[in-house]
């Protein structure tokens, strides 16, 4: 998984991947806009949570509340960027390392964005019911991790595998290798939560899986295929 992740971060400096990053960081940051915006009057005009504490707490804190929230989606928010780019990296990535590759099945761009805003609203409404335990130290790390690992992991898996494999074979590969994708989910979502470094995440997660999907895409039965 190292060497997957590498040979991302090896091609980051690739001209056909200089736009990408370029849109990918300005649709990284309009997103996150966005949900800071709409986190910050949510938590200031509702009352979201039953434990008096925990609700005083966020009104109390207010924008720098809705801030944190907003921080701690901001994996969903990369993956809805990807997303809408993931056929340009990845098909850099297959160009450079796996020439040999047919042309992949090719998913319309409106199916990638419903797919990708589903998953916001997944990830949205998990860690706002996981939210309670954030104010726990130590447990909000581990929380935050297993949450969004598993997540991101399984999305970024079908949304790259779709295009080598059946339906079928996307469910093989993801039950077979569950593990292995959760430990992607968490890497990413470990570089996510860099400042700076997150902005190039969207495309690095990409080619990240791109490599990991191709790997495993190769071991598979040829009855899965």
């Amino acid at each position: 998984m190292i060497r997957e992740l590498s040979r991302a971060v090896g091609q980051l400096p690739d001209p056909a991947f200089a736009r990408v990053l370029i849109f990918s960081a300005l649709g990284t940051i309009v997103l996150f806009g966005a949900l800071l915006t709409g986190f910050g009057w949510l938590l200031t005009h509702t009352n979201l949570f039953d434990i008096g504490w925990v609700e005083t707490g966020i009104d109390l804190l207010g924008g720098v509340a809705g801030l944190v929230l907003a921080w701690l989606m901001f994996p969903a928010v990369m993956v809805v960027v990807s997303s809408t780019m993931l056929d340009g990296i990845v098909d850099a990535v297959e160009r450079r390392h796996y020439p040999q590759l047919p042309p992949p099945r090719r998913i319309p761009i409106w199916r990638s964005i419903l797919e990708g805003l589903k998953f916001l609203g997944l990830v949205v409404l998990v860690n706002l019911l996981a939210l309670p335990f954030y104010f726990v130290p130590v447990v909000n790390l581990f929380v935050w991790f297993l949450v969004n690992g598993y997540l991101i992991g399984r999305e970024y898996f079908e949304l790259v595998a779709i295009r080598r494999l059946d339906p079928a074979g996307v469910k093989f590969l993801r039950d077979d290798r569950r593990m292995g994708l959760f430990a992607a989910g968490i890497i990413i979502a470990f570089l996510s939560s860099l400042p700076l470094v997150n902005l190039l995440v969207p495309v690095l997660a990409a080619a990240f899986m791109a490599h990991l999907v191709e790997g495993m895409r190769r071991e598979l039965p040829a009855a899965a295929a």
